[in-house]
């Protein structure tokens, strides 16, 4: 098949166009890692190498087993650690929120 033989539309049938980027997509629009959220990130990492992706998931599985488990036992301390932890969260949110204004 020749160029001139093949259709004009970008949804071609031709076998070996497939797998390769269409006519209209830019390869310098394509988003760099940097510039995708912290979900996305994620799940690129989870398919580039499921088996980490399954091991993440079974060591926070294990997390939060022990997390309840230690609520159980010292609910007390626990509560105390969750507020310190929601406490640092909160800054580092509002760290992060107010360098990514500054930074724009």
């Amino acid at each position: 098949m020749t160029d001139t033989d093949r259709p004009v539309d970008s949804e071609s049938t031709d076998s070996a166009d497939s797998g390769r980027l269409s006519d209209d997509t830019d390869p310098e629009e394509v988003p760099e890692f940097g510039d995708l959220s912290v979900l996305q990130r994620g799940f690129v990492a989870a398919a580039q190498n499921p088996s980490r992706g399954i091991l993440v998931v079974g060591l926070f599985a294990f997390a939060l087993a022990f997390y309840v488990a230690f609520w159980l036992s010292f609910p007390r301390a626990a509560g105390l650690l969750t507020a310190v932890a929601v406490v640092v969260a909160v800054v580092a949110g509002l760290v992060y929120w107010l360098l990514d204004r500054l930074s724009g």
